[in-house]
């Protein structure tokens, strides 16, 4: 399990070595894993696209405030996104997990996209994977370093690519921030949509 101090570093490089970690969701005894193949940095207060870019906590962001390692789960579009809070307390930066690669878990992660024919597409976006993995805002705040939801050290030698974010509208120069990172040639890597 990644320790605190992992993600008390800055949000660019927790974002970048989150690729290759496992993503860990105990139900019932069972663990469903995933390999993170792509994550997006938010660095707050100097991010407009940051929901923490006012630097005021909110009902909806004081996760974000709390210390590292804490996840800050939000809802858009029906779709709860996980994010890891990073840095210091009071210093609202986090990385978003846009996707992950089923490792383990794949009866209960199928059942779980019952509506989705292709294995690719059980979680290969961020809504998609935390639907897959029973990931709701039930989980808001809760610490990543212990069950139900936690994430484990990552593969060596990962080939890591990255790129401007996703879906950044209506953010200046904030859309064009190479703060994705991904796992180049991984086939669970959402498609990219300026």
């Amino acid at each position: 399990m990644l320790q605190r101090s992992f993600y008390e570093r800055p949000v660019i490089q927790v974002a970048r070595e989150l690729i290759g970690c496992y993503l860990v969701r105990e139900i019932d005894g069972e663990k469903l894993i995933g390999k993170i193949v792509e994550t997006e940095a938010y660095a707050g207060p100097l991010d407009r696209a940051a929901h923490s870019y006012s630097n005021c906590p909110t009902e909806r962001t004081k996760a974000m405030f709390q210390e590292a390692g804490h996840a800050y789960i939000y809802e858009m579009h029906t779709h709860a996104l996980l994010n890891v809070v990073t840095g210091r307390v009071g210093q609202p930066h986090g990385v978003l997990i846009r996707a992950v690669e089923p490792i383990a878990g794949l009866e209960i992660i199928e059942q779980n996209r019952a509506t989705v024919k292709r294995q690719i597409d059980w979680t290969n976006g961020p809504g998609k994977l935390t639907k897959a993995f029973n990931i709701t805002k039930e989980l808001y705040g809760h610490s990543l370093n212990e069950s139900p939801l936690y994430i484990e050290d990552s593969e060596r030698f990962v080939d890591i690519a990255r790129s401007p974010r996703v879906g950044i509208a209506n953010s200046g120069q904030a859309a064009h921030y190479p703060w994705r990172f991904f796992e180049r040639n991984n086939a669970y890597v959402s498609a990219f949509r300026k």
